[in-house]
Formats: C-alpha cells, structure tokens, sequence
C-alpha cells in the first residue's frame, strides 16, 4: 500500500522537471541538487509507490502509463500548494479575505471587469480569486462549494442553487463586411441556418442556446469550427470561415464597423439574462456576502 506519508514536495518538482524534460540530469540542474541526489528522490519515489515511474532509454526518460499518473496528479498538488502559500501571504500584508468567483465569457468580457474595479474601490483589502469556466461547470461549482459565487447564462439548470439576476445581454449575427447579410439591419435567426457557422467550443451555453434553437425550427446548425474564445471568434468571421452569434459587447472593438458587421436578430432568446448563483445549504462568509450584494446592485 501507498504511503503517502513518505512525499515530499521537491521531489515532486523533481519528478515534474524530469516527466517535462526527459532529462533526469536537466531536472537535477534545475533543482539545483546532484544527479545522484536526484536519482536518488526518483527511486524514493518509485520505491513508495511501489512501480516504476519512468522507462530509462538511451536518449532520455519515458514516462511509465503510471508516471502519466502521476503528472497529472503532482501539478494539481503543486498548483493547491502555491495557491495556498499565495493566499496565506496576502493576509500579511493586509488582505482581509478571499472570494472565490467562477463566471462565464460573456460576464468576464462585457460587465466583470467594471464591477469588479467598482467593488475593489470599495474594498481594497479583499482579494477576488476570478476563474472563467463553461456555465454548466459553474453551476456545479458553486453547488459543491468550491467557489463562493457563480455567473452565467440563463438557459442552464441551476434547480440546486440559489440564484439572483446580474445583467442582461443581446446577442448579435456577426458576418464579414462583404456578406450577403451584411446589409441588413434586422434578422431572424432562422434566415441565417443556410450559411457556415463559427462557433464556441462543446458545452458552452451559448453553442447550445442556438443548436437548440435550430432544432425546434427544425433546421440543422452547419457549425464549421469552434473555438474557445469570443476575440478568437471575431478573427474568424473576419477570415470568412463562417459568420456566428455572440453578445454584442463581447466584439472587437477594433473590428466591428470596419471589417466585422453586428446585426440584431429579432428573437426573443437573443435578449439573455445573466444568472448570480451561491450554494443553497452554506451560508455565505461575510466577505463574500459584500460582493454578492454589490454585484446584485449594479445596473
């Protein structure tokens, strides 16, 4: 059996410099201990965990299917450790407390970045640790607790947490300035589906807001790419891979107008409602409760 009792965290870095490397002798150097020392902590390590981490070839190191483990193990502990040290040495100098947030996109692009300012004016001494994630995940994070408060969009279940409204958006068609749209000044939704999308990547809420809406006129959504971000989607209707839909503060400033083209759609959905959302059962801590009601103040 394992005992975990017998890790130590530099031989962790150590074994991550070597997984990264391929070079136990670079990781030793880099960890400034001897390549002795260092093979040394590696078969400690393998040694607890009673199999081989590493294949020894001529050229270097291959990682074992356990070492892989391992990796991927190792960085989340290192990256908990760090984070901790990092919040632990804010109350030194003066930090009162943190808040966790998770928040989708269009929240951190469009509003986030005022409302926090506004709030850090406010309380200067409060530390807001913001992470930009899909809906559903927030959703789920703030229902298992690992963050105070949730934003995102209205069209994701969120039955298991208590939820407040933020701010409300308006989606747009975004096309290329030489489109056969881009003349309109109106469009349904619909009177789009004949043309290549560009699209946000699997499991966002706004991917599935619209694949949802074309299945109920019956259509099918001819998604050509997806990408990760709304700048990343702006640059590819500008190449004309695809026109797509996003919020209308969430374009380039320095494309719309001049190569980009926004036009309203006509739907009623294209009207969103961003969500606030905290856990149902724990109460929120003080700090955390300001945020909460500033956030639900602002307009």
């Amino acid at each position: 059996m394992v005992n975990t009792g017998n890790f130590d965290l530099q031989s962790l870095r150590l074994f991550l410099l070597a997984a990264e490397s391929g070079s136990l002798t670079k990781a030793a150097s880099q960890s400034n201990i001897t390549l002795s020392a260092a093979s040394k902590r590696i078969a400690e390590l393998e040694k607890n965990f009673e199999c081989r981490l590493f294949i020894r070839q001529p050229r270097g190191l291959e990682l074992t299917p356990a070492g892989q483990g391992v990796v991927r193990h190792a960085r989340k502990v290192l990256d908990n450790v760090n984070q901790m040290a990092s919040e632990i040495s804010d109350y030194s100098t003066g930090v009162l407390g943190h808040i966790r947030v998770a928040a989708n996109v269009s929240a951190v692009i469009q509003f986030l970045p005022q409302d926090l300012a506004g709030f850090h004016r406010r309380h200067p001494r409060l530390r807001i640790l913001l992470e930009e994630a899909l809906s559903e995940n927030i959703v789920e994070q703030v229902d298992s607790g690992r963050v105070d408060i949730g934003i995102f969009a209205d069209n994701v279940a969120a039955s298991g947490i208590r939820t407040f409204t933020y701010r409300q958006d308006r989606l747009v068609l975004l096309v290329p300035s030489g489109h056969p749209l881009a003349s309109l000044t109106s469009i349904s939704f619909t009177e789009t589906l004949g043309y290549d999308y560009v699209g946000l990547n699997q499991g966002s809420s706004l991917l599935r807001r619209i694949s949802d809406e074309a299945i109920s006129a019956g259509k099918i959504l001819k998604v050509n790419m997806q990408v990760t971000s709304f700048d990343a989607l702006c640059r590819m209707i500008q190449a004309e891979l695809g026109i797509g839909i996003l919020p209308s503060g969430a374009i380039s400033h320095t494309l719309h107008g001049q190569k980009l083209v926004a036009i309203p759609l006509t739907d009623p959905w294209a009207h969103r409602t961003l969500k606030i959302g905290i856990n149902a059962v724990n109460s929120l801590q003080p700090e955390a409760e300001k945020l909460l009601n500033f956030l639900r103040s602002v307009k």
